[in-house]
């Protein structure tokens, strides 16, 4: 062999020794600014105890936390500071888009801190302007004739005396799953979508998580991701639970919601990558959309309408003791009612605003959503506790949805979207950054 060519075959080599230097020293120079990340959303965890919702880092960095009890006048001018070193931190050339995504990732996320700083500290902001700043979205408006229009829909599909949310609320009440049941239910619906999801995505073999029932509660079903691939799923109880939300939450909250976002997180982020700052999840930030979006749209691809009622008429609605006759009857209702998910936005809107008062919100949902009173009361509560968060579920659906179908190339290959939407769930992408990608794509497919 020429010794010419050994010479190109060592400055390749070198090229790139190099070049993997770069972008070390470029991950090294974040890798202190994102453990002052994870000491500032701990730190801010103890005046907000529903703002740390998952950590499984080092339990000295809590128990620091803990200790210390920082104020938040220091929290403000902490996260000030790392975030203008973020934005100073200059990644090498050629960095991967992983690493484009981290640096942005975490301006972000701090940004979203000192605005949740700001709001305890006192500052009022509306609605519009709080989920901005924590979540990186801004939700459309919708104005009361919209839903009118669904209204008149479901009037003429739901015939009789009573008003509209009672004829409603009637019709719903012939598929409640039986509490005796209700575990047999949603295990057979877990076995499903976790089923589904595993023809698709790769995941950890030990991987698991726990299903408790509880009452008390002002959401219907949380994950409790504990690190090490495990998760602790709630299911509310103090309301009758319907037959369409054992597919829904299992999914949502287990396969290939929650528990497989945050599985993928830690194993291709935090220990692929060693990047600790996904080892901590802050609720009130940006992440949240995704996490949220990514639950709710990940329903409709493990399940696309036609495959869940076949299911539903097979499996679910036996389990449950309901006629599996009536399956088809009972999700066209449901299209239409899913079409009024933004009044619950809007409720919160002016709930928030200050334009109405709790039970002006109630009424409205009642009016708008077809929420019973005890749902639009317990969502009301929501709204007290988590006030904006309320965009994450339909805003962030349809622009999770919108992302994948242009990532796949073809929304109608059930693969290609699959693969998209594991590639968004191993990914540190915020919704600006969906936004970007999704209007990059169109400009793409229209050259």
């Amino acid at each position: 062999m020429k010794l010419t060519h050994w010479i190109g075959v060592a400055l390749i080599a070198a090229a790139a020794t190099a070049l993997g230097a770069r972008l070390q020293q470029g991950q090294d120079a974040m890798t202190p600014l994102a453990e002052r990340y994870i000491k500032l959303v701990l730190a801010l965890g103890q005046h907000d105890p529903d703002y740390v919702d998952a950590y499984y880092g080092p339990e000295a960095l809590k128990t620091e936390a803990a200790a210390a009890k920082r104020s938040l006048a220091d929290l403000d001018v902490d996260a000030h500071s790392v975030r203008e070193a973020l934005r100073n931190t200059r990644l090498p050339e050629g960095a991967d888009e992983m690493t484009r995504l981290r640096r942005e990732y975490l301006i972000r996320q701090v940004e979203s801190l000192g605005a949740r700083v700001a709001m305890l500290s006192g500052t009022r902001l509306d609605f519009d302007e709080e989920s901005k700043a924590l979540y990186d979205a801004v939700a459309p408006v919708h104005g009361e004739e919209e839903f009118t229009q669904v209204l008149t829909a479901l009037d003429r599909r739901l015939p009789g005396p009573g008003t509209l949310q009672q004829r409603y609320e009637t019709f719903r009440s012939t598929f409640v799953i039986p509490p005796a049941r209700l575990d047999t239910v949603f295990k057979a619906a877990i076995e499903a979508c976790r089923q589904r999801t595993l023809e698709h995505v790769e995941l950890p073999k030990d991987e698991r998580f726990t299903v408790e029932y509880v009452t008390g509660k002002s959401w219907s079903g949380y994950n409790w991701y504990q690190g090490n691939y495990r998760s602790l799923i709630q299911v509310n109880t103090d309301l009758p639970i319907f037959i369409d939300r054992a597919i829904d939450l299992a999914c949502h909250e287990g396969y290939p919601g929650h528990h497989v976002y945050n599985v993928l997180l830690e194993q291709h982020l935090v220990h692929d990558r060693g990047w600790q700052e996904f080892a901590v999840y802050p609720l009130f930030s940006p992440q949240s959309l995704i996490a949220e979006g990514t639950a709710n749209y990940g329903i409709e691809v493990a399940f696309p309408r036609e495959d869940r009622l076949d299911f539903e008429r097979r499996v679910l609605f036996p389990a449950a003791g309901l006629d599996p006759s009536r399956v088809t009857e009972y999700y066209e209702v449901q299209a239409l009612v899913d079409q009024l998910s933004y009044a619950g936005n809007e409720a919160a809107r002016r709930y928030l605003n200050g334009e109405i008062d709790a039970a002006g919100a109630a009424a409205w949902l009642e009016k708008y959503a077809l929420y019973g009173p005890p749902r639009a009361a317990q969502r009301v509560k929501f709204i007290d506790q988590y006030r904006s968060y309320v965009i994450n579920y339909n805003l962030g659906k349809d622009m999770v949805a919108r992302h994948v179908e242009i990532d796949s190339g073809d929304p109608t290959d059930a693969v290609a979207r699959w693969a998209a939407f594991t590639r968004l769930l191993s990914s540190p992408r915020l919704p600006s950054g969906l936004r970007r990608s999704s209007a990059d794509a169109q400009d793409a497919l229209r050259r």
